[in-house]
């Protein structure tokens, strides 16, 4: 049975009114959101990047008062971040964020596929996320084998289509393609949502392109 995105995205919403009431506009949101803006939810990541490439980080105490206050009945995220799935880019801490903070999608090469729109489409549409960051990273592999384009087995190349955008802007400089890349997803999102456009148009939502630099650990904003 083949079911389209629009109704499975239906049916997410569906079950989570459940759990949730519904805004001005007809769709279910969840019963806690957060009430930062957009610009303060971008600048509440930047903050955290940076006590984490200065070894400062707050998060590990906040982890241990919110497991003792039992979270698991809810979540109030205040960002997104589609994140490769490179086990070098822990994004919680790299935000040093704690349990709750971020809703993370992650996939090799941070590619905006079907999946990815409909799970961050979830977060800003019912669970209030206010920034999505499409996180790309140094020395990323899944650019790296788009660049090369060699043959690889089972499913891996199906990573290619998505990237090849990019490595057709800058050709083979890594590096270029990496933040080429994050630029073109993150693109995307804001075009290819109807339900991301109107949380944008609202000024709801910003959705910005980023790159995580492995050696020094800090996050730059590409746009």
């Amino acid at each position: 049975m083949t079911i389209s995105r629009r109704s499975l995205f239906r049916g997410m919403l569906t079950v989570a009114a459940t759990a949730g009431v519904c805004g001005p506009d007809r769709v279910p949101t969840a019963l806690a959101q957060t009430t930062l803006s957009p610009e303060a939810a971008l600048g509440q990541l930047m903050d955290g990047n940076r006590r984490f490439a200065e070894g400062r980080m707050t998060s590990f105490a906040e982890d241990l008062e919110l497991l003792k206050a039992k979270t698991a009945e809810g979540q109030e995220p205040f960002a997104a971040v589609l994140s490769c799935a490179d086990s070098r880019v822990p994004v919680e801490l790299i935000f040093d964020q704690t349990i709750g903070h971020i809703f993370v999608t992650r996939v090799a090469g941070n590619i905006a596929a079907s999946s990815v729109i409909a799970s961050l489409e979830y977060g800003a549409a019912v669970l209030g996320t206010r920034v999505i960051v499409v996180l790309g990273h140094a020395n990323c592999g899944a650019v790296k084998a788009s660049i090369e384009a060699k043959a690889v087995p089972g499913q891996i190349s199906g990573l290619y289509p998505y990237i090849r955008h990019a490595v057709d802007q800058v050709g083979a400089d890594l590096d270029g393609a990496i933040k080429a890349n994050a630029r073109i997803q993150a693109g995307l999102l804001r075009q290819s949502s109807p339900v991301l456009a109107e949380q944008i148009k609202q000024n709801r939502l910003k959705v910005v392109a980023g790159f995580y630099d492995l050696a020094s650990g800090i996050v730059s904003l590409l746009d």
